[in-house]
């Protein structure tokens, strides 16, 4: 059963494995820089909603975990920026090479959605790059309906925006 859980100190190394594999392919599994007590106490801090830099908004960072091994991780940003409307949404997940096809990134998505519903959020936005067929899939699968792509010239890749509505998404309990 994978669990979502913040980031403890004995998540150093496998976290830090799972950042560089996952760097070959681009993406920053680890949001913050430092020493792994000083990443814990950003993390602790965006979590809460205190002492925010400028354009940040309150965001959990949790480890997703397998039979207590990490396997990813995921960003569930409660409020949009007008960068994360047009770029980045309210969820941004990852999943270690290793640990894929398996259905976790899927099991990401859903507890955070659900997570995103008992915060009050009733839509959820969940962006991918145009040419990851893997994650449109999975955003698909947990209820996402595309909105649009966004180009994004000069800035990387294109963006596919999805919408979730959480009552709607697949798996949701019926008794909210």
């Amino acid at each position: 059963m994978l669990t979502l859980r913040p980031p403890l100190p004995q998540d150093e190394q496998p976290l830090r494995r799972l950042h560089a594999q996952l760097a070959a392919e681009d993406f920053e599994l680890l949001l913050a820089e430092g020493d792994w007590a000083q990443i814990l106490a950003q993390v602790a801090r965006e979590a809460s909603g205190t002492d925010l830099p400028p354009g940040r908004v309150r965001a959990e960072f949790l480890v997703a975990e397998v039979d207590g091994t990490p396997v990813g991780r995921v960003s569930i940003r409660y409020a949009l920026t007008p960068f994360l409307l047009e770029v980045g949404g309210h969820v941004g997940y990852a999943v270690g090479p290793d640990h894929r096809r398996r259905g976790h990134a899927t099991e990401i998505l859903r507890q955070s959605v659900q997570r995103l519903a008992d915060a009050g959020v009733d839509r959820v936005l969940v962006t991918c790059n145009d040419d990851n067929a893997a994650s449109a899939t999975v955003i698909e699968r947990c209820g996402g309906v595309l909105e649009d792509v966004r180009e994004r010239p000069g800035d990387g890749p294109a963006k596919r925006r999805y919408w979730i509505s959480p009552r709607a998404a697949p798996g949701r309990a019926a008794s909210r």
